[in-house]
């Protein structure tokens, strides 16, 4: 099997449909090449200029370009039965989230989505402007659009700067902020008409079976769920309470009641996100809800013990380490849920953590961690680190790297600090100069690498449960995931010489043979 895969980075070509309709395997494009950083908004921008490996990305980037956004609609659906919205969808998983209820909303009135510009009526272009390459490509894309189809509504992060957009392009038909789904809809249906469906002899009524799963973006076998939108934190790099608001909570019983209906529709692994996960329910002051006809609190222990009793994975995305995750730690001891915590540190200098305005700053982040491996000796734990933020010193650098060698963490994404337009830390004095946050971003991540071996050669001899998220025939290996590694950011488990009676979404237990810097060797007894 050949090695030189621990670069990877999965593009997915996902066909989606309504869920009530029994899901299918997602065609997957296997590129074992660096990151195009075009087509990474979220990565670390200064891969473009080193040789260096980089695996673990320092955000989710859950990109789909106009044709992967396509679904398949009935098969007794003729090509032209209704009008079709072309879907460009940039940036993290909330915003994939955000693309996935616009379509299904459009798909209950409806509409169809287009796999290519020339066939879409109009083109929604959903954008992110969480870093400046971000906002670029975000700006690239709007125009790709126009030039290609000429019907172009945006929406996204970016939709908040509505007038640099309308300076650039000012052929777009509408701009919306973040998660407004309605203003979306709406501008569509004013330059689109919704189908009439009393006069459509190709209506296809199984369109009014989508249940609250809706239609997804990924591939058949896992989903994304946000239980919250906006922050309450004011973090001096991000401006995401300004592009998103303020915590809002979602009930947990619509929370559960989708994870119930994704279930259903045979996802296998349910990745929990949100701005903050661990504040879930603070805005809602934790209230009660009936749910399956018991009473749940919409808080974080809470929603964690009502997800865990579906029966799946369960993956927990931007938790910060407040004292309550202790006890969610202690359900991952029980293996009452995946023993798995997607953790933003940010930074180990507490001088550089209070110029951050970070959270729980002044914690012994460390001593939390000793503790959670006490309580669940299995627990992997991601972080992602900024490098190079204003004041920066080389002292306060190299206690990251000392505290990075105590924690010894599983997966590591970093980015060099970036100003983004409205950032409070814009105006911090000291700036680090390019040079200097590239020379230590690339010692952070060679540090990590070294890490990262060390601890996955520890697995080699065991046996681990994985998930199937492609198959190359070809080469008659299944390219999986185990608890350890969340989609699209973390490593792999490559399974050699599988049967041709193992399919994707299903799980294997294999045996560890072999592993490298970020991704692990297996064999498979069937």
């Amino acid at each position: 099997m050949p090695k030189t895969s621990t670069e990877s980075v999965n593009t997915t070509v996902t066909i989606s449909q309504p869920a009530s309709i029994a899901p299918k395997d997602t065609a997957t494009i296997f590129n074992p090449a660096k990151p195009n950083i075009a087509e990474d908004s979220q990565a670390d921008v200064s891969q473009a200029n080193t040789n260096q490996t980089y695996h673990h990305k320092a955000n989710h980037n859950q990109n789909r370009s106009i044709e992967q956004s396509s679904h398949v609609v009935s098969a007794n659906a003729p090509v032209n039965a209704a009008p079709k919205i072309g879907f460009v969808s940039l940036g993290c998983p909330k915003a994939l989230v955000d693309s996935e209820r616009i379509i299904t909303e459009l798909s209950r009135d409806g509409y169809q989505v287009a796999s290519d510009y020339e066939g879409a009526d109009l083109v929604v272009v959903n954008t992110c402007g969480f870093i400046e390459s971000a906002v670029q490509e975000s700006l690239d894309a709007i125009g790709e659009a126009i030039s290609k189809n000429g019907k172009v509504i945006v929406t996204g992060c970016l939709g908040k700067e509505a007038e640099k957009i309308r300076e650039m392009h000012p052929a777009v038909l509408a701009v919306t902020g973040a998660h407004a789904y309605d203003e979306v809809i709406t501008a569509v249906s004013q330059h689109v008409p919704k189908p009439n469906r009393s006069q459509d002899a190709n209506y296809d009524p199984k369109i009014d079976l989508i249940n609250e799963a809706g239609i997804k973006l990924t591939p058949s076998h896992y989903a994304y769920l946000k239980i919250s939108e906006g922050c309450n934190h004011r973090c001096t790099f991000c401006i995401i309470p300004s592009l998103r608001g303020d915590l809002v909570s979602r009930p947990i019983d619509s929370v559960m009641n989708e994870a119930l209906a994704l279930k259903n529709a045979g996802v296998k692994e349910l990745l929990i996100i949100s701005q903050d996960t661990s504040a879930y329910g603070l805005d809602l002051k934790y209230r009660t809800s009936f749910w399956n006809g018991m009473p749940l609190k919409s808080k974080f222990y809470d929603l964690c013990q009502a997800l865990n009793d579906l029966g799946i994975w369960v993956r927990l995305h931007y938790v910060y380490p407040y004292p309550h995750v202790d006890k969610v730690v202690e359900l991952m001891g029980e293996k009452k849920l995946l023993p798995y915590l997607d953790i933003p540190f940010q930074h180990a200098s507490h001088r550089i953590l209070k110029a951050m305005k970070r959270p729980a700053h002044s914690e012994n982040t460390l001593a939390r961690i000793k503790a959670w491996r006490e309580i669940c000796p299995d627990i992997v734990i991601r972080s992602t680190f900024v490098v190079g933020f204003p004041g920066e010193t080389e002292e306060d650098f190299q206690c990251l790297l000392d505290w990075l060698v105590e924690a010894r963490l599983d997966r590591v994404g970093a980015f060099t600090y970036s100003e983004v337009e409205g950032a409070v830390a814009n105006d911090l004095p000291n700036h680090v100069p390019e040079d200097v946050k590239q020379e230590r971003y690339e010692r952070l991540m060679t540090l990590q690498q070294d890490i990262s071996a060390q601890k996955l050669q520890e697995k080699v001899g065991k046996t681990l449960m994985v998930l199937v998220d492609e198959i190359d025939s070809e080469e008659g290996i299944a390219i999986c995931r185990s608890y350890a590694d969340a989609p699209e950011i973390d490593g792999h488990v490559y399974v050699d010489d599988i049967t041709a009676q193992v399919k994707v979404g299903q799980f294997l237990t294999v045996t560890i043979d072999d592993a490298s810097e970020y991704d692990l060797f297996a064999s498979y007894k069937g």
